[in-house]
């Protein structure tokens, strides 16, 4: 419940000794049973009790109906408190159906095979940016036998696998070159590749030997929601994204936020969270993947992208956008 409701709940039971003491002397004076009776028909602490409740599930069905799913009276009420609002990048200001652009190869390796190879491995992660890979090795007809031995997942950086003895990286620039201590080979250049993709990069052997080109466009409403918010009132507009500072600088103008972090992992979004609650803000997160449910639990409110959302950040959420 929210404050609200309990306390008008608390004020109809506060009324109730006085409704019956009028109600008595009203009585005594008339000797009248109507009148007294009368007393107890323009009581409010019924009213009370039964019209806020009845506000609230009203309230509650009408976002119903209009495909967002709210658990309690209390997390509309604090959505209204609110005046931080933290974004997540992919599937919630992109429209969460990212594709394949190209691929850039290192060292002579083959684009069909390091396509086929980061299937192979992509495939055991159900991630939108996972799925995009998979898709495009299905739609370029590759079938991708498994060679790798057990594929280890480390939220919010990449996979890890072996094949033929050697060491096999996915995932972020973060994760290979700062954790991983992965070499660009001798001779190669990042110059020929574009900043406006996201980059899924792929090491052999802690050697660099192809970046995946990822498009994930924009939704076309997220520069519209932006500017609806901005005129609510709401000034503290954030986007956090694992993303790299090129990809994160680039959304964020396009929608017009009024910060960004870039390459932060889940605690980095949780200690931003923490931080900003510890200031006396009220937070609101909105995120989509497995990787924001602990953020999403620990804002004042989470909100999670239903549709193609993971079902943890769904169940840690206090509303879900079904649509």
């Amino acid at each position: 419940k929210s404050d609200f409701e309990n306390r008008s709940t608390e004020l109809a039971d506060r009324l109730v000794p006085y409704s019956l003491i009028g109600t008595a002397l009203t009585y005594a004076l008339t000797r009248n049973t109507n009148k007294a009776l009368s007393v107890l028909m323009v009581d409010f602490s019924c009213a009370l009790k039964l019209s806020i409740p009845i506000a609230v599930l009203s309230a509650m069905r009408q976002a119903s109906n209009m495909g967002i799913v709210i658990k309690g009276g209390k997390y509309m009420e604090t959505v209204s408190q609110a005046d931080t609002v933290v974004f997540d990048k992919t599937g919630t200001l992109t429209v969460s159906s990212p594709k394949v652009k190209d691929i850039v190869t290192f060292e002579g390796n083959d684009k069909k095979e390091m396509l086929k190879l980061a299937a192979c491995l992509e495939e055991h992660y159900p991630h939108s940016i996972a799925n995009a890979v998979v898709k495009a090795a299905a739609d370029e007809g590759l079938v991708h036998e498994e060679k790798h031995s057990k594929v280890e997942y480390v939220v919010a950086h990449g996979i890890v696998s072996s094949i033929n003895g050697k060491k096999v990286l996915i995932g972020s620039h973060h994760f290979l070159f700062e954790d991983e201590k992965c070499i660009i080979p001798e001779g190669e250049k990042f110059n020929n590749i574009p900043d406006e993709y996201s980059h899924l990069y792929m090491a052999i052997g802690n050697r660099l030997v192809a970046v995946i080109l990822i498009e994930d466009p924009i939704r076309k409403e997220s520069g519209q929601l932006i500017h609806s918010l901005h005129e609510s009132g709401l000034h503290n507009l954030v986007m956090m994204t694992g993303d790299s500072e090129r990809t994160a600088k680039a959304v964020a103008s396009k929608v017009g936020m009024d910060a960004y972090y870039s390459e932060v992992l889940p605690e980095d979004k949780a200690t931003f969270v923490r931080k900003e609650k510890s200031n006396g803000k009220k937070v609101i997160m909105i995120g989509d993947g497995i990787n924001d449910a602990p953020v999403l639990s620990r804002a004042d409110i989470g909100i999670a992208m239903g549709a193609l959302g993971s079902d943890a950040a769904i169940e840690a959420a206090d509303v879900v956008i079904m649509d």
